[in-house]
């Protein structure tokens, strides 16, 4: 059921991702003008990540029509798959956001979605059937939603759970989103549907990153009061401006609870490059931004998976990795650090942590039809 008030006046707040989450979604890959070789790389990759992640949470898997079959050949039983259309893969954008009250219900928020920047720096078209996943997926689990015409993906803004939210100007401000929007808007827009009382603005993400620059590329909550930044040290790397920008904003600010935020700094590997045999597999059709061999990739290790037991690091073949994941391990000490491979879902302009929409633990109460 779609309801008539905000969130915020029902006493509904969007959870920070190190809360407690029971199951997640994630849809198949399958555009040939994104994902190389017809995106049959990607899926290996994708199965494996649905196996792995599968121990620590149930996961759902969403996959167009045409791909059904093929999709649930190669997943487990144990994984379940539903026929759902959708034009891309990468749930964390396109789903619901997820908000909870303090009985722990749970409702869906449907914003708006136009691939990033509609007609005018989107990243392709038609978008019409991620734009209705929201809606799609609240009334799969029956939860009662709210609707706003709103463009905001889940990745562009990282929440403490109680009231902090950061973002990036460059997203949250870009016309082709929300048009000539104020961050007064916005802030209200974020008090309203998500019950945040703090927004602390980044002046841009991750460097060349195709989505305008969310913020998951950039930062993310180990708890409240405690964030990891993309960091280099490297005056050469075209990061190193955005990151360091981004630490003087940080260490400058407070949280919604007007505590100092404590800043992890998080060395990415050496730049990544798409290579010219993964862009030539790249089918240029359907008007999806080009794939071209040179393009820097959204290689970062803040792009992770948060589960109840366990965090999921990317890899990306670099003495670095290890240093990571060791960071991570100090980071969530409660939770097992797994690596995993991330340069195929980077080749389709994502990260890990865009695959993987998570749903709070809840309890049913007067939510469920």
């Amino acid at each position: 059921m779609i309801q008539e008030s905000t969130p915020i006046q029902d006493g509904f707040r969007l959870p920070g991702e190190f809360e407690d989450f029971e199951s997640g979604y994630m849809i198949w890959p399958q555009r040939p003008d994104n994902w190389r070789d017809g995106g049959k790389p990607a899926q290996k990759k994708f199965v494996q990540l649905a196996k792995l992640l599968s121990q620590y949470q149930a996961i759902t898997v969403l996959v167009n029509e045409n791909q059904y079959k093929n999709a649930r050949g190669a997943l487990p039983d144990e994984i379940r798959v539903i026929e759902m259309s959708s034009n891309d893969a990468f749930v964390k954008d396109t789903g619901p956001f997820y908000v909870v009250d303090a009985n722990q219900q749970v409702r869906c928020v449907d914003f708006s979605f136009n691939a990033w920047g509609g007609l005018l720096d989107g990243l392709y078209f038609p978008w019409d059937k991620d734009d209705e996943l929201g809606l799609k997926l609240a009334d799969l689990d029956r939860f009662d939603s709210y609707q706003s015409d709103f463009v905001l993906e889940g990745c562009s803004v990282a929440v403490d759970g109680e009231g902090t939210l950061i973002t990036t100007e460059d997203v949250i401000l870009s016309e082709g989103r929300n048009g000539q929007i104020t961050k007064t808007d916005a802030e209200q827009i974020f008090h309203d549907y998500l019950g945040i009382t703090k927004v602390i603005w980044l002046k841009q993400g991750f460097f060349m990153d195709e989505t305008g620059g969310d913020a998951d590329n950039m930062v993310s909550f180990v708890e409240p009061g405690e964030i990891l930044l993309t960091w280099t040290d490297d005056e050469t790397d075209d990061q190193y401006g955005s990151s360091h920008e981004a630490l003087r904003i940080l260490e400058n600010e407070t949280d919604a609870r007007g505590r100092k935020l404590k800043i992890h700094k998080v060395i990415g590997p050496k730049p990544q490059w798409l290579s010219q045999e993964e862009a030539n597999g790249v089918d240029p059709i359907n008007g999806m931004l080009p794939r071209n061999a040179g393009q820097r990739l959204t290689a970062t290790y803040v792009n992770a998976i948060l589960l109840n037991e366990a965090v999921v690091v990317p890899e990306f073949d670099d003495p670095q990795d290890e240093v990571a994941k060791q960071q991570f391990a100090s980071f969530f000490p409660s939770r097992e650090v797994v690596g995993f491979p991330a340069r195929e879902f980077l080749t389709g302009g994502g990260g890990l942590h865009t695959l993987v929409l998570s749903v709070p633990t809840h309890h049913l109460g007067g939510d469920s039809r």
